[in-house]
C-alpha cells in the first residue's frame, strides 16, 4: 500500500485552495470546478467542494467539522516560514520545540483544520527524517 493523498472537503473551495497555495508556495491544479489538488514530493493535498461528498455517500463528510487531524508540512527554515505566514493566517501557537525533537508552529486553515509546519532539530529527529 502507498499513501498518496489527503482530501479536504470545503464549504468555500476557492478560499481553502488559496490558503494551501499560500502556505505551500505551490499552484493547485484544478481538475474540475469542484476539485483541485496540490502535488508535493511526498504526497498530494486534494480539495473537494461540499457537493462532491454526494458522489461517495451523501452526508459522509462535512466541511469545517474536523477536530482530529493535523496536516504536517516539513520545512527547511521554520523561522522564515513563521515570519512569512504569521500575519496572514490564524496562528494557533508560535514556534516551540516538541518532546520528539521537532520545532513547530501551527496555523488553522479556513475550514478549521490544524496545519503544523515543522522542522526536525535534534539529532534523533534529523536522523529519523533523513530516510523519508
Amino acid at each position: 500500500m502507498k499513501f498518496t493523498s489527503l482530501r479536504l472537503i470545503a464549504g468555500d473551495l476557492p478560499a481553502l485552495v488559496a490558503f494551501y497555495e499560500m502556505v505551500t508556495g505551490r499552484t493547485a491544479d484544478w481538475l474540475a470546478p469542484v476539485f483541485a489538488e496540490i502535488v508535493t514530493p511526498a504526497g498530494t493535498l486534494a480539495f473537494g467542494s461540499a457537493e462532491t461528498v454526494a458522489l461517495f455517500q451523501a452526508g459522509s463528510a462535512e466541511p469545517g467539522a474536523n477536530r482530529t487531524a493535523v496536516i504536517e508540512l516539513q520545512v527547511d527554515d521554520l523561522d522564515a516560514e513563521y515570519a512569512r505566514l504569521a500575519d496572514l493566517c490564524e496562528v494557533v501557537h508560535p514556534p516551540k520545540l516538541l518532546p520528539w525533537g521537532n520545532r513547530t508552529f501551527q496555523l488553522r486553515d479556513p475550514e478549521g483544520t490544524l496545519v503544523s509546519l515543522y522542522m526536525p532539530v535534534t539529532e534523533a529527529a534529523i536522523a529519523r527524517f533523513g530516510g523519508r
